[in-house]
């Protein structure tokens, strides 16, 4: 009866040990289920607040670049005109309109909205420009005002080229369309206007009359952000150097970024900031160090710039991850031929060997997308400008929302017929005209 009893009291005993170490242990485990959901609605709670951070990056952050284009090249002097205290005639809303600037219907008051509407607002004043860039109205542009109202200097955000407006008040006045590419947008004809051209000049060593050249060439929706490296102001051929600008939208998954892809995302948004925009920040390629391939750049230094304050690099991952959330929009109900879209998906899955290199569902190839000039039946010049000489196989999603101004890097086929026609003769494809039809139509359902 001892033994037993000692056994029944072993027994006892082991069960509450296994009965308290299974409490601890489902407590434990009810713990880190709980740390889990709390990290999972942190990681939520915090994607949230960097997503509102990047698109406020993207829209406003001029990152200090208005020592450049207001205390340096003096454009707000023009902007404002002599009446204003600038210089010249200044810039109308109509001008501004009619060089691809566009208006943050948002960003009106409601009063102003009708007066407009009316025809109560003046859109050939200068003033009225003014009056826009105090209320933050001009997309990817904003104003530095004193203390009395008059402006001070200026300088413009990643919105300036790769977003635009829906026209849903007027033709270039609505809501903002972030990710688009702007190819209304005349940068050259604006830059031109700068009443200091001084600091391109000593750039490239030419005079005044040649940068406005250069300038005037690019026509709207074409910008050159090699022209400050390799000093390559015009192709071979005479023709004009610049190329389209790219949508900032559907990147998600992508991995190189612009028409050459030599370099990410990331890599671009310090690229443009830095260098082009001319904000303050910190920038480094060695390879646009090279003499030979890059020479301006290599004397200038703009291969490893460190601007003090830097008002970029913390502010890099926000923006990435904005403009990785930012998808391709779709394409509107009939805009095309839905029948024949859905047979000319089936010829750019198969017979017609798109989707070799345009994978969906990103539309390039997942890894290295980059292909020689010979590959795709083009020239190297633009390639050539690159230190990757090759050419980026471009995401497709979103096409219909920017073909104004033709296709390739540099628009020189005007529709997507001419794309397509292009590959059949360079890949020996013997599509019918039908067969072509079909895969715009599947190009514009994209």
């Amino acid at each position: 009866m001892r033994h037993k009893s000692i056994l029944s009291m072993g027994v006892f005993l082991l069960g509450a040990l296994v009965f308290v170490a299974e409490s601890t242990f489902l407590a434990g485990g009810n713990a880190l289920a709980e740390d889990r959901d709390d990290q999972h609605w942190k990681a939520g709670d915090d994607a949230d607040e960097v997503l509102e951070q990047g698109k406020q990056i993207f829209r406003f952050d001029t990152f200090g670049d208005q020592t450049w284009w207001g205390d340096t090249l003096h454009l707000h002097q023009a902007i404002a005109g002599a009446a204003n205290g600038g210089v010249g005639p200044g810039v109308s809303p109509k001008t501004a309109l009619a060089v691809g600037l566009k208006v943050d219907s948002d960003a009106l008051p409601a009063q102003l909205k009708r007066q407009i509407a009316a025809g109560q607002v003046n859109l050939d004043d200068p003033a009225t420009t003014l009056a826009l860039l105090k209320l933050n109205a001009v997309v990817g542009v904003t104003g530095f005002f004193d203390s009395a109202g008059h402006i001070k200097s200026m300088g413009i955000q990643c919105a300036f080229c790769h977003s635009t407006v829906d026209n849903s008040f007027a033709p270039g006045i609505g809501k903002r369309l972030d990710g688009w590419a702007n190819r209304d947008l005349n940068v050259g004809a604006i830059v031109s206007l700068a009443p200091n051209l001084k600091p391109f000049t000593d750039l490239l060593g030419v005079d005044a009359g040649t940068v406005k050249k250069v300038l005037a060439s690019w026509g709207p929706g074409c910008y050159d952000a090699e022209l400050d490296k390799d000093g390559k102001a015009l192709r071979p051929d005479g023709k004009r150097a610049c190329t389209l600008i790219p949508p900032a939208f559907g990147l998600a998954g992508v991995n190189l970024h612009t028409w050459t892809g030599f370099g990410s995302v990331p890599y671009w948004n310090a690229y443009v900031a830095v260098t082009q925009m001319h904000g303050s920040g910190a920038f480094f390629d060695h390879r646009l160090a090279d003499p030979t391939q890059f020479p301006v750049s290599a004397k200038s230094g703009s291969h490893n710039v460190r601007g003090t304050p830097d008002r970029v690099s913390d502010k890099l991952p926000a923006l990435h991850f904005y403009q990785l959330a930012i998808p391709a929009p779709k394409a509107p109900a009939g805009s095309f031929d839905t029948a024949a879209a859905a047979r000319g998906k089936a010829l750019f899955d198969g017979r017609a060997k798109c989707a070799t290199c345009h994978v969906p569902t990103t539309f390039t190839e997942p890894g290295h997308n980059l292909h020689a000039p010979s590959e795709i039946g083009v020239d190297s010049f633009q390639a050539d400008r690159s230190p990757t000489h090759t050419y980026r196989t471009a995401p497709l999603a979103g096409l219909w929302s920017h073909q104004k101004g033709g296709f390739y890097h540099d628009g020189r086929f005007a529709t997507l017929n001419d794309v397509v026609e292009h590959y059949n003769r360079q890949f020996s494809l013997s599509l019918s005209a039908e067969n072509k039809r079909e895969l715009v139509e599947y190009l514009k359902s994209l």
